[in-house]
């Protein structure tokens, strides 16, 4: 597959790529949203520093190089609003997505996992699948909405699962048309 371009613009959000510049943007969303996280990501559990920022653009940035993976901020008026990533899998690829508490509940993920979906058609990709613990409802309702379809549950294999987590993964997934 190719590689997708580094921007999206669609009504009142935006997605880029991420930059090094962004360090204290991502640890002040996470940090800001460190509860509403912490139930579903490890990650955002117990603090998010500017370290931790740092090595997330790090990776992002190899990531991206490699093509391994693809990942994006959500921006809206210019605010870090989220992120959302294309995973490359063997012959599709995997997304997955987080917003900062302020944002959630306005179709914006909704929105840019939409805009993902047709480009990784676009390039190439056979399927396009999506994983959530079970129990986190709202990230489930994305999938829903857009007519992905349940095809396997998962064993979640986080070492640290943070409590609202049933630890089992729902995969969904949209066969290419």
């Amino acid at each position: 597959m190719e590689t997708p371009a580094e921007t999206f613009t669609r009504d009142e959000f935006s997605l880029t790529r991420w930059q090094s510049g962004d360090c204290s943007a991502v640890a002040a969303a996470v940090s800001g949203s460190g509860a509403h996280l912490a139930d579903w990501v490890p990650w955002a559990a117990g603090g998010y520093t500017q370290a931790d920022a740092a090595e997330f653009l790090r990776l992002t940035h190899e990531n991206w190089e490699t093509g391994r993976a693809y990942e994006w901020a959500i921006r809206v008026a210019g605010s870090l609003a989220g992120a959302i990533g294309v995973m490359t899998r063997d012959g599709g690829v995997e997304i997955g997505y987080w917003l900062a508490r302020e944002f959630t509940g306005r179709g914006l993920v909704t929105r840019a996992v939409t805009l993902l979906v047709s480009d990784a058609f676009a390039r190439g990709a056979g399927y396009v699948e999506i994983k959530h613990d079970e129990a986190n409802v709202r990230s489930g309702a994305i999938p829903a909405r857009l007519g992905f379809t349940v095809v396997r549950k998962e064993l979640a294999d986080d070492e640290v699962r943070p409590a609202a987590c049933a630890g089992v993964k729902q995969v969904w997934r949209k066969e290419k048309p």
